[in-house]
């Protein structure tokens, strides 16, 4: 059969591919699944040698000098607020476009967020609106890597250091970018990673926290296990034996298996790989979208050399006649499945009970309205590709306003 590409299949037309493409997909070859297998053959699932190993190895990949594994970004972005002495009383700074665990991480700890509105072109945090929302009660930033993009670190350093605030960055979507030439992981006071599957690389679930400072280094390790320590240094009590060990501080059982380990590190394996795929993509989507006026293409800053987690394409409203809900049915019907990152955190019925309100990040607001998350991950072929480029002209062109 003809494909009619000026006709959308929601309209009747011949969608674009025959077969669904899924948004994101994680990559798993015969060497992730020899790892694993190999730890399951051996004595240690969890608390082995595999952690010190998935950590030696971040700070490689990085240039960070410590890393501390543990069972999720969300864990990590919990300890890192403790690490820095986030307590009760005291105000996070961070995006409301992102998941809702660069919030609640504040929250954890008995502090107040405190959201700061977008660059609108960039959809980074606006270092700008952040040093507006800084008080006495400010103790950290939790500045959001958003697809991928590097935050504007140099800026936000600055303000922080005029402060005294800790720059926790949420590198979620970030392993594999560079800022001014070094790996994100390694610039902040702190930044956290998620091996979600759907993220650049996996473990299943899993993340870490990476640091220069030795002293946030120490918390941390206490915090991810329970904050209990062999470390004579730090016990308060003469051990009685080779058993002993102390409580020294509230921690949580935050720690990730050496089976999660295992395949974090197989997979670092191929981050070159997957960086590379991801950045092609990126460009020809670029390529492909910059030439359509009812849509807009991320801008990226000069210091990021990005690899992207999420391509968001972004509608322009006032171009078309339809919205960013019949666009996104639109793409469906072509087999091409979409989502949207993220709904403003202050949205969500919890956040409204605790007194927050819409119309705070008028920027964040307005971006919500107009985007759709595109399917990128390292195993899309080009014809994948090709398919999602035709899908999205074909919708933008028939339903352009005249």
């Amino acid at each position: 059969m003809e494909r009619q590409l000026d006709k959308p299949a929601i309209e009747g037309g011949v969608p674009a591919r025959d077969t669904k493409i899924y948004y994101g997909h994680q990559y798993i070859d015969e060497a992730d699944v020899e790892a694993v297998v190999d730890v399951l053959r051996h004595h240690d699932l969890t608390c082995g040698p595999k952690i010190k190993e998935l950590e030696d190895k971040l700070c490689a990949v990085t240039g960070a000098k410590y890393a501390v594994a543990c069972s999720s970004g969300t864990a990590a972005l919990h300890i890192a607020c403790l690490a820095a002495g986030v307590g009760e009383g005291d105000e996070v700074i961070t995006t409301p476009i992102t998941f809702a665990a660069s919030a609640n991480c504040a929250l954890y700890c008995g502090a107040r967020p405190v959201f700061a509105d977008i660059d609108p072109e960039t959809y980074n945090i606006d270092p700008r609106r952040v040093k507006e929302a800084v008080t006495e009660k400010t103790k950290a930033v939790v500045a959001v890597d958003y697809t991928g993009q590097s935050a504007a670190l140099d800026p936000l350093l600055e303000i922080c250091k005029e402060h005294g605030l800790i720059l926790i960055e949420d590198g979620a979507h970030v392993i594999g970018t560079k800022y001014k030439g070094r790996a994100n992981g390694s610039v902040s006071d702190m930044t956290t990673f998620s091996f979600h599957p759907v993220k650049t690389v996996t473990g299943g679930e899993g993340g870490a926290v990476l640091t220069n400072d030795v002293t946030l280094y120490r918390r941390l390790l206490l915090y991810r296990a329970h904050g209990i320590t062999r470390d004579e240094s730090l016990m308060e009590h003469e051990p009685d034996g080779p058993w002993y060990y102390e409580q020294v501080a509230l921690g949580y059982n935050y720690r990730i298996t050496d089976i999660q380990a295992a395949l974090i590190i197989s997979q670092l394996d191929k981050l070159p790989m997957f960086r590379e795929r991801r950045k092609a993509i990126t460009a020809r989507y670029n390529e492909a979208f910059g030439k359509i006026p009812s849509l807009y293409v991320q801008k990226e800053i000069p210091e990021s050399d990005t690899t992207r987690h999420l391509y968001i394409l972004r509608i322009i409203p006032e171009k078309l006649t339809i919205d960013r809900k019949r666009f996104f049915e639109a793409l469906a019907a072509e087999n091409v499945c979409c989502n949207v990152h993220y709904i403003p955190t202050y949205y969500f019925p919890y956040y409204e009970k605790l007194g927050y309100r819409r119309g705070i990040c008028p920027n964040a607001e307005k971006l919500y309205e107009e985007i759709i998350s595109l399917p990128i991950y390292y195993a899309m072929s080009d014809e994948d590709v090709e398919s999602v480029i035709e899908a999205v002209t074909k919708i933008a062109v028939y339903y352009a306003r005249k």
